[in-house]
């Protein structure tokens, strides 16, 4: 048996041992930064770095064990609309954070 199996309409299910090793997953890249905030254990940066890269290991993981998302040419639809999605919100998350600093500098000129 695969580890995905066809449902209704064509659809990918995946099998409960994906599901559950996506959960366990999720869980612990959710405790790694919460325990690095809550105990103070590394520097700001540390947290900081560990905060980002859980996060995107966090969306990968999502992706791949909930979404079912692969390589396969039958998904090139959804990995196209993924990666305009990702783009889209990297664009207006960047844009913002230029233009937050860009007041913030304006703002604050005479003082």
């Amino acid at each position: 048996m695969s580890s995905s199996e066809t449902g209704h309409g064509g659809q990918a299910h995946g099998s409960v041992k994906e599901y559950v090793t996506g959960l366990i997953l999720s869980i612990v890249l959710t405790i790694i930064p919460f325990y690095l905030v809550m105990s103070g254990v590394g520097s700001d940066t540390l947290t900081v770095v560990a905060i980002v890269v859980a996060a995107v290991a966090q969306v990968l993981v999502q992706m791949v064990f909930f979404l079912h998302m692969n390589g396969s040419s039958e998904q090139t639809w959804v990995t196209t609309s993924a990666i305009y999605t990702i783009f889209i919100v990297l664009f207006i998350l960047i844009g913002s954070m230029w233009i937050f600093e860009h007041l913030n500098h304006n703002m604050l000129m005479g003082h």
